[in-house]
């Protein structure tokens, strides 16, 4: 698993942000109740900037201590043993979420509290159809947002999205933040 894993974090090593990405960091530094929620665990949200990042499915460039739990970032490419071990030498693993396991509680119930009491949620580059996650956007709308989505194909949200912007992300996005600054001045 971890050769696997480390060869995943040498490829996401080399990426650099998008505009997406960079819009969003930028979005946030102008919205103060901004918060970001995103399924991605390859840091690249982080890395644009963005600070409000509740990362549901955790990231691949944290590792987690199977015998204390413990939480460190290792951004060692290619790791200098495989597998790593803690500290108190236990095994490490990566801190993402694997398909059987459940969503970190803390990182769901930031998601829920931050859809529930939004004005407007983006929905960008999803399926919709990974659960827990893809009930978010149902959370901002239950909550009274008004709900964006930006793909490039309708999804099972698109349904329940009160505008649906296909397109490529790095594109669309920049586009939508631009034409929100030209009206609010």
């Amino acid at each position: 698993v971890w050769e696997w894993y480390d060869w995943r974090r040498g490829l996401i090593a080399n990426c650099q942000p998008n505009q997406a990405h960079l819009t969003l960091a930028e979005m946030e530094k102008a919205l103060p109740d901004f918060s970001l929620i995103t399924q991605n665990v390859d840091g690249l949200h982080r890395r644009a900037g963005s600070q409000k990042v509740i990362e549901l499915h955790g990231n691949l460039w944290d590792v987690r201590c199977v015998a204390e739990g413990t939480v460190r970032e290792c951004r060692d490419v290619p790791l200098p043993e495989i597998p790593p071990r803690c500290q108190c030498g236990a095994l490490l693993r990566p801190n993402v979420v694997w398909f059987g396991e459940s969503l970190p509680a803390g990182a769901i119930a930031a998601a829920q509290e931050a859809a529930l009491s939004c004005d407007l949620m983006l929905v960008i580059g999803t399926s919709g159809v990974v659960h827990p996650a893809a009930s978010v956007p149902l959370w901002a709308k239950q909550g009274g947002a008004y709900l964006v989505e930006i793909n490039l194909e309708r999804t099972p949200i698109s349904t329940y999205a009160d505008e649906v912007i296909l397109g490529p992300a790095a594109v669309e996005v920049p586009k939508l933040w631009a034409e929100w600054l030209r009206r609010e001045s």
